[in-house]
């Protein structure tokens, strides 16, 4: 079992069903009428056109050169393949994603290994695995999108963060912002994830004693010792006075208990001491992800968008009900986690044991879920127009039954973001949980186009760090989304929609 093990068997499933897909839908099919023909005008050398329809940049038409490159001499070597341009056909592009989705298994088996030390290997395999079947990933694996290719960069930015190799992890952040825009604020929240960690690391080395008694040895090596351990201790101690300073500055735990019990403003506090503190160490190790910021904003201020076409249809909204959406969407598809007597249990007794904040944050919470689904629920025209899609149907058949739907739904999408909210806070500290949902937001509230695809990435960084450890439960997860990607996959395969019905 290992690396080689999970590519082997998710390359099982990628081979066939890429060979079936091609077979019964040969021509491009929905947002690939765009797609390939663009990369195709690459493939002849004509990089000065673009279809204005497109949204993304051409991360992966560059990739697709690289890989029908890769392909090309070996087939023009058994005569299968006369020229560049005649190899770029829908099916070879095709096969891009299914490579980076058996690469995308490695990086996801790296990160649960780097993240869950104490877990086998055989665990380690099985999650990464079903974490690869995830359906709207595991779909997108045999179309020629983005997805998969955004999902495969945006991990392995942050595998390279979690191994400290940060200059790497920026490097291939920026080339993910060239495959799809929005990942620019994933790729922040990589970054914050990494001051988080070295200020944990700072708060467990200013509690841990530095031996400055070294030998006085006649080697110049002893008296270098000895002086930087003396350094590296007054360092901590200033560094320890600082946080405490800080904290002594703000409020009382009786002026703001809900933050101050979580340890909330304990957490920003060291984290705004650490920055201070290793302000140029931080700078040089995280340069990558401010350039990356600076030439995003540059890109944006130049385009007068975040989206390179079809500017009007991708206009940025406050579509607030989109988080609510991904909370209920993303507990479903992780069911034996989330929706168990169990975690029902663990809640209503945190809930029942601070009953006053907690009546107060459920009243906050219900009032915002309100706002969002009343004023901030939007129907786009791409939703309503095209059948070929999930939330066609879940937005007439479900949200749009009854004028009342809408509102009952919010009890299971408050339910939904307290148990992952409660999940993540087992493991995570209260700024990591926080710096997440804000990174959902950013990414989901702004679009106005109710949209499965874009839940992908932010469900992966939740179900990587649930720290779900029980087999029974993974194999049910398995288990949900074979099923899943079955019907999809029948669906898509063997009926025939009518636009519009």
């Amino acid at each position: 079992m290992g690396k080689m093990t999970v590519a082997a068997i998710v390359s099982l499933w990628v081979i066939p069903v890429s060979i079936l897909v091609n077979r019964i839908v040969p021509e491009p099919y929905m947002d690939e009428i765009f797609h390939i023909p663009q990369v195709q005008q690459y493939c002849k050398g004509n990089f000065g056109s673009w279809d204005p329809m497109i949204t993304t940049p051409p991360g992966l038409y560059y990739l697709s050169l690289a890989h029908v490159a890769s392909l090309f001499p070996g087939f023009y070597a058994v005569r299968s393949a006369s020229s560049f341009s005649d190899f770029c056909s829908t099916g070879v592009l095709r096969s891009l994603n299914g490579f980076l989705a058996v690469i995308c298994s490695i990086i996801l088996y790296d990160i649960v290994a780097h993240l869950k030390p104490t877990l086998d290997d055989k665990k380690v395999t099985l999650h990464a695995v079903v974490l690869t079947l995830y359906p709207l990933h595991w779909f997108f694996t045999f179309l020629y999108y983005t997805d998969v290719a955004s999902v495969t960069a945006v991990l392995a930015t942050y595998l390279a963060c979690l191994k400290k190799n940060y200059w790497l992890s920026g490097l291939i952040g920026a080339f993910s912002v060239v495959i799809r825009q929005t990942n620019v604020i994933w790729i922040l929240f990589v970054a914050c994830v990494g001051v988080i960690d070295i200020s944990l690391t700072h708060r467990k080395d200013n509690a841990r004693p530095v031996d400055v008694n070294v030998s006085t040895s006649k080697t110049g090596w002893a008296n270098s010792n000895h002086s930087l351990s003396l350094g590296v201790n007054l360092r901590n101690r200033k560094f320890s006075k600082s946080v405490k300073t800080v904290k002594h500055l703000l409020p009382s735990k009786h002026a703001f208990s809900t933050f101050s019990s979580s340890g909330l403003f304990d957490d920003i506090a060291e984290i705004f001491v650490t920055l201070w503190h290793m302000k140029w160490e931080l700078l040089i190790s995280f340069s990558p992800f401010l350039m990356v910021l600076v030439a995003f904003v540059a890109f944006v201020y130049w385009n007068g968008s975040v989206v390179m076409g079809a500017k009007d249809a991708h206009a940025v909204s406050p579509h607030f009900a989109q988080i609510m959406y991904f909370s209920l969407v993303s507990a479903l598809l992780t069911f034996p986690i989330h929706f168990t007597l169990g975690q029902a249990a663990v809640l209503f007794r945190s809930f029942w044991k601070n009953r006053p904040r907690s009546f107060f944050q459920g009243f906050m919470a219900l009032t915002a879920g309100f706002f969002s689904v009343h004023f901030f629920s939007i129907a786009h025209p791409y939703l309503l127009a095209d059948n070929r899609h999930y939330p066609f149907y879940l937005w007439r058949k479900v949200i749009k039954a009854h004028w009342s739907m809408k509102y009952l739904l919010l009890p299971l999408y408050i339910y939904s973001w307290l148990s992952i909210i409660s999940i993540l806070g087992k493991h995570k500290r209260k700024i990591w949980v926080l710096a997440y949902f804000l990174a959902t937001a950013a990414v989901l509230v702004p679009a106005p186009l109710i949209e499965f695809r874009y839940y992908t990435i932010p469900f992966y960084f939740l179900v990587l760090h649930c720290h779900v450890e029980d087999n029974g439960t993974w194999l049910l997860m398995g288990t949900q989304y074979v099923t899943l990607n079955f019907f999809t996959m029948l669906m898509f395969l063997f009926q025939v929609f009518q636009l519009g019905s």
